[in-house]
């Protein structure tokens, strides 16, 4: 029997301390060669544990075996320089050194399917792997050979999908494509990023999710939020498309933002995994929160298709206040699984 409200996260969780700096996003590893590899794995397995603990229904890696959501897997492609950086603006937000697209960029080998395998192994729970978007990976780079966003970003989707298919044969049951600058560049994501994202989808059987999220608790972000004003509208201009697509999953920020719950209502008929947990905070929410923010969502969503998770990934949060997170977000769901079952017997 299918579970309903099925629990998951976004993406990252804290990183040991032994692993990388705690509370410090991207932060180095701190072990190097086959102790890094054996440290990575270690890493996957406590977090796959924790959820478990925890109640989370679906189960991912907490990138635990990635530096970055976006670079790690760039990093192995062929085309991209990494010595040749340059300064870009990321999602209109704030400046960062990136590494410059030189050639012709492609996969030449598999780069997390490795790391997915073992992560199958870890549990018998539906498993879900988070990949970097085709538009906000070509965000994050300088490119010097293709000269257009729109080419690079079709070069990525057919790469993205390369590894989704081996992630999929690996026994991934969801695969989730993490596209923040779809809250951005809203032009591009009508005129080629959707399509872009479902060539990235294309012939999988394994369930795929897009997320978009206001992005992680850090202060160029925060800064950012606070020029939105009353009302976070951005997803009005997404939604529509998306309901649209091919994509099973939207995944999106809610708890603490400004968006209006009933934009949610826009992809009617797709499964919602709904952000009831505020990574920006420390603050624990409590299960009674989280209740009231999957209540309110529930007016929009069908209950067979809400997926109660986080508003994004929590890497740089203490670790005992991410897993206090979890336990919230596990224990709200269940009172409204309740309440629905009592509703209808």
């Amino acid at each position: 029997m299918t579970t309903l409200l099925p629990t998951s996260i976004v993406g990252s969780l804290p990183k040991p301390a032994w692993l990388a700096q705690p509370e410090t996003l991207w932060s180095p590893w701190k072990l190097a060669g086959d102790e890094l590899a054996e440290g990575k794995q270690d890493a996957l397995r406590i977090a796959v544990q924790e959820q478990g603990r925890r109640g989370i229904h679906i189960v991912s890696d907490g990138e635990q075996t990635r530096q970055h959501f976006v670079t790690t897997f760039i990093e192995h492609l062929t085309g991209v320089d990494f010595e040749q950086r340059e300064t870009v603006r990321i999602r209109n937000r704030y400046d960062a050194s990136v590494p410059t697209v030189v050639g012709a960029v492609s996969r030449e080998r598999p780069v997390f399917v490795d790391d997915a395998r073992f992560l199958r192994q870890q549990t018998d729970q539906p498993i879900k792997w988070a990949l970097p978007g085709p538009m906000t990976m070509i965000d994050t780079l300088y490119d010097r050979h293709y000269k257009s966003r729109e080419k690079l970003a079709w070069e990525f989707a057919t790469i993205l999908n390369q590894e989704a298919r081996e992630l999929e044969a690996a026994g991934v049951d969801i695969i989730q494509f993490d596209e923040p600058a779809f809250n951005v560049f809203f032009d591009e994501v009508r005129d080629w990023g959707v399509a872009a994202l479902e060539r990235a989808t294309e012939g999988l059987r394994a369930e795929t999710a897009v997320h978009i999220c206001y992005g992680y608790g850090i202060k160029a972000n925060n800064d950012w939020k606070a020029t939105l004003g009353a009302q976070w509208r951005q997803y009005e201009e997404t939604f529509p498309l998306l309901q649209r697509s091919t994509i099973d999953i939207v995944s999106l920020e809610c708890h603490h933002s400004h968006v209006p719950m009933e934009l949610v209502e826009l992809v009617r008929g797709k499964k919602v995994m709904l952000g009831a947990i505020d990574v920006a905070s420390e603050t624990i929410e409590s299960p009674e929160d989280v209740a009231d923010t999957l209540r309110s969502a529930l007016r929009f969503v069908d209950a067979d298709k809400l997926v109660p998770s986080t508003n994004c990934g929590m890497a740089p949060l203490p670790r005992d206040v991410a897993l206090g997170k979890l336990s919230a977000l596990s224990a709200g769901a269940a009172i409204v699984r309740e309440e629905l079952a009592g509703a209808t017997s």
